[in-house]
């Protein structure tokens, strides 16, 4: 299993609707993913370097990447909605 870590810095004047990331955004991600994403998750960060971090669990990266050069470009279409920040991407494989 592998985890997809979605971060966002704080940066200074950026904006970021975590209400729109929560209920439109993530789950627009996973049902991209389909039955590879085996779960997701979302930290409104209150304290450190970033404003939110989203979460996908997947147990195929080869899937993720072909799912990914599928619908990429509409997935880093939609972040236009919801923030200002360049996201970075961290992927990890679960230890524990």
């Amino acid at each position: 299993m592998f985890r997809v870590a979605i971060l966002y810095p704080s940066t200074e004047g950026a904006t970021f609707d975590h209400d729109y990331y929560l209920a439109s955004h993530i789950p627009m991600v996973a049902a991209r993913l389909g039955e590879n994403c085996t779960s997701w998750g979302v930290d409104k960060v209150i304290n450190g370097p970033f404003v939110a971090i989203g979460y996908l669990v997947v147990s195929d990266l080869d899937a993720f990447g072909a799912a990914m050069a599928e619908h990429g470009a509409e997935i880093i279409g939609d972040v236009a909605n919801y923030t200002t920040i360049a996201p970075q991407m961290v992927v990890s494989e679960l230890a524990a």
